[in-house]
């Protein structure tokens, strides 16, 4: 799985999440876990995307090939 893969994945998971704690539905107790589950995908969204940052900023520019 690509990293733009793993963070469309996190981003539907937190989207799910916050559809479930707009619902009301949720009971305090799991309403607390859900937000501690989302501080966690937040964190991993955040590291793939400083993943994804560094990969562009390593490739050169278009036509600024390395010569040989």
């Amino acid at each position: 799985m690509t990293n733009t893969e793993q963070l469309d994945d996190v981003i539907a998971r937190l989207e799910r999440a916050a559809d479930q704690l707009r619902s009301g539905e949720l009971s305090p107790d799991a309403a607390a876990t859900m937000v501690e589950d989302c501080a966690a995908l937040a964190t991993q969204a955040a590291a793939e995307l400083d993943q994804l940052s560094r990969a562009e900023a390593a490739a050169p520019p278009p036509g600024q090939d390395s010569l040989l």
